[in-house]
């Protein structure tokens, strides 16, 4: 039995905090759960697909962020309690619906779990979801730790039924994939039925239609429930403060940035000088909370992650409250006191701390500080962000780069969102030149494809992964078919949803439950939208070449090549090699060869290293794949490749 699912309530548990929030969820007695894979969220739904049979939910990977929200919401009008997850990025993708759900308001318990990644540890950006929730009015909640994690999300189901509205709980990246003691409350039983209603007045979002208009009736009923909001937030238990009854200075924090300042206050032994509060309800503000902690404190901190959302929140209640209140030094990412880039952490704090009180404090001893970065800088070997060996992208780029190159028109690729962002380096050859949201790389693309009017001669080549096209690939190419757009659309097709951990996809024949699903077929998909389509295995070099000049050459409005192949870190293929590969050192000749080092200088898969001593090189039969394709590779026919025996 998982411990997602222990009914031993009472029991302390080890959970991280993503598992934390799915406890809180099935606590509240979860039906329907939907999200679109992006770390660091994607454990939320994983662990949900995990125990859905056993605990009677329906859970979904969807298309995009905006369908799952679609979904969830499905969930809610029909009287069951429902989750949507996301990354940052894709409260972006679901803003739209978001808008409109938060007029519409919501029925059975609706809870948006979107989770931050500040610092950008595994994305292209740090945005944050926090100001959907005050430019949509609904209510924000910030777990501190993995206790409120359970506690908060099971709240927000309460919460989001007592005034029908959507609550946002935001998580980050410390806090989801963190781990801590979690005491577990009751798992209900529940035999819900689902059911619709829609016989109502018109107007009554609870019995009619589910609709967003009229507008400003909707809009202010909904600025009604935020103050009513409000006033339940001032007394939450969620929201804490620690430290002396008139502190010197007062931190204002939220999320995991409340732990790091805890820590910083109690190494530099400020517990009498410096008090915190921290919020759990980030949105609306508890004001009267906060107006009487201002009050009382000589001047105020922010310290949170990523943009200055409770300052900005705060001034101007505290600008508004300035006679009750009085005049402050407030300290934060405005003023600089604190980085607006990046991840909190307790350095952070405590240099705001010691610049703003005073005090002094050292970290580490300067001449271990110096010793450190000698290590790192000098004695520790250079490593570049690369493809995985067998990687089908690297051999994909490979032949995209020199058909291009053989073209001699100055072709070039847009690219968007996965591992193959990584192009743009050398582990793809420098191929992609712009690279911006998912599927953005096919509308930039159908841009360029226009461009003939004005002089440009320059094939334009898009990439978009197999899960990409699903999510928001296919209106772009729709985009450049209709427009007459001269482009090649490439598909990198490795059988997942591969940069989060293989989530399965609508091109599959799985769903998250790991049941059967039908499979929807990408070629005949861009058939039917009228392209021109060619397949390939990225691993036959020749043959993909051969099709790749062909296709840029002589193909006109939009066209679409599909090269597929199975990702090498795939469930199906992980630990199993295709070829036994070897150099045959007799017949590598390295640097004196004319390629100078072609395969371990310019293909540079990670399981070819050169063999300085003996001056050729080798295969690392640990790291090696078994793809084989740098057979393909060596001019001089040094690498050889033998099927694996099975």
């Amino acid at each position: 039995m998982s411990v997602l699912t222990d009914k031993n309530a009472g029991k302390t548990a080890l959970l991280m905090g993503n598992e934390a929030l799915v406890r809180g969820a099935l606590e509240a007695g979860v039906r329907v759960a939907a999200g679109y894979p992006g770390t660091p969220s994607s454990d939320i739904i994983e662990n949900l697909a995990k125990v859905a049979d056993e605990r009677n939910i329906y859970v979904e990977w969807s298309v995009n962020e905006k369908v799952s929200l679609e979904v969830a919401a499905a969930g809610s009008f029909a009287g069951l309690r429902s989750l949507c997850v996301m990354k940052q990025n894709g409260v972006n993708v679901a803003s739209d619906f978001l808008l409109h759900l938060a007029l519409s308001g919501t029925r059975a318990g609706m809870v948006l779990i979107p989770c931050d990644d500040p610092g950008s540890i595994s994305s292209v950006n740090e945005g944050e979801s926090r100001h959907f929730a005050r430019l949509v009015e609904v209510p924000l909640l910030e777990p501190g730790n993995f206790q409120e994690a359970r506690e908060m999300v099971r709240w927000a189901f309460e919460l989001s039924e007592q005034f029908r509205t959507l609550v946002m709980v935001r998580s980050v990246t410390r806090l989801s994939h963190a781990s801590g003691n979690v005491t577990l409350g009751e798992l209900p039983e529940s035999d819900t039925k689902a059911y619709f209603r829609f016989d109502g007045n018109l107007l009554d979002a609870q019995t009619g239609p589910v609709i967003t208009a009229p507008v400003p009736m909707r809009h202010a009923n909904q600025q009604k429930k935020l103050k009513q909001i409000a006033e339940v937030f001032e007394t939450s238990k969620f929201n804490t403060y620690t430290g002396p009854e008139k502190p010197e200075l007062l931190i204002i924090t939220s999320s995991a940035c409340s732990l790091y300042s805890v820590e910083a206050v109690s190494l530099l032994k400020l517990e009498d000088r410096v008090g915190i509060l921290k919020l759990g309800t980030t949105w609306p503000l508890p004001e009267k909370l906060v107006k009487s902690h201002i009050t009382k404190a000589g001047a105020v901190l922010f310290v949170e992650e990523v943009l200055p959302f409770l300052e900005e929140n705060v001034k101007v209640l505290a600008l508004d409250s300035i006679e009750e209140t009085g005049i402050k030094k407030y300290y934060g990412k405005i003023n600089g006191t604190i980085p607006s880039v990046n991840e909190m952490n307790p350095d952070h704090v405590i240099k705001a701390l010691t610049s703003i009180i005073g005090v002094e404090y050292s970290g580490m001893p300067a001449d271990y500080e110096q010793k450190a970065n000698i290590a790192m800088f000098t004695k520790a070997p250079a490593r570049e962000l690369t493809f995985c060996p067998g990687c089908p992208h690297r051999a994909s780029f490979w032949s995209i780069h020199n058909s291009l190159a053989m073209d001699n028109r100055d072709g070039f690729v847009c690219g968007d969102i996965g591992c193959y962002t990584m192009a743009i380096l050398g582990a793809g050859f420098n191929s992609i030149k712009t690279a911006h949201a998912m599927g953005s790389g096919t509308g930039i693309a159908s841009g360029f494809g226009k461009l003939g009017m004005f002089g440009m001669e320059q094939p334009v080549v898009s990439v978009c992964g197999d899960s990409t096209f699903f999510h928001a690939g296919m209106p772009p190419l729709v985009n450049a078919i209709h427009n007459g757009s001269d482009m090649l659309m490439i598909i990198l097709d490795n059988r997942g949803t591969a940069m989060t951990g293989f989530q399965p996809h609508p091109g599959l024949e799985v769903d998250a439950m790991g049941n059967r699903a039908d499979a929807t077929d990408i070629a005949e998909v861009c058939r039917a939208l009228g392209a021109t389509v060619v397949t390939s295995d990225p691993f036959d070099i020749a043959g993909t070449q051969e099709k790749l000049m062909d296709t840029i050459e002589n193909g006109k409005g939009a066209r679409v090549m599909i090269l597929r192949q199975i990702c090498a870190l795939s469930p199906e293929k992980k630990g199993k090699k295709q070829y036994e590969v070897t150099v045959d050192t007799s017949l590598c000749r390295g640097t004196d060869c004319g390629c100078d080092r072609l395969c371990t200088r310019v293909f540079r898969c990670p399981g070819l290293v050169w063999n300085k001593a003996g001056g050729h090189a080798q295969i690392d039969e640990i790291i090696c794949a078994g793809c084989g394709v740098c057979t393909d590779i060596c001019p001089a026919g040094a690498i050889k490749r033998s099927e694996v025996t099975k």
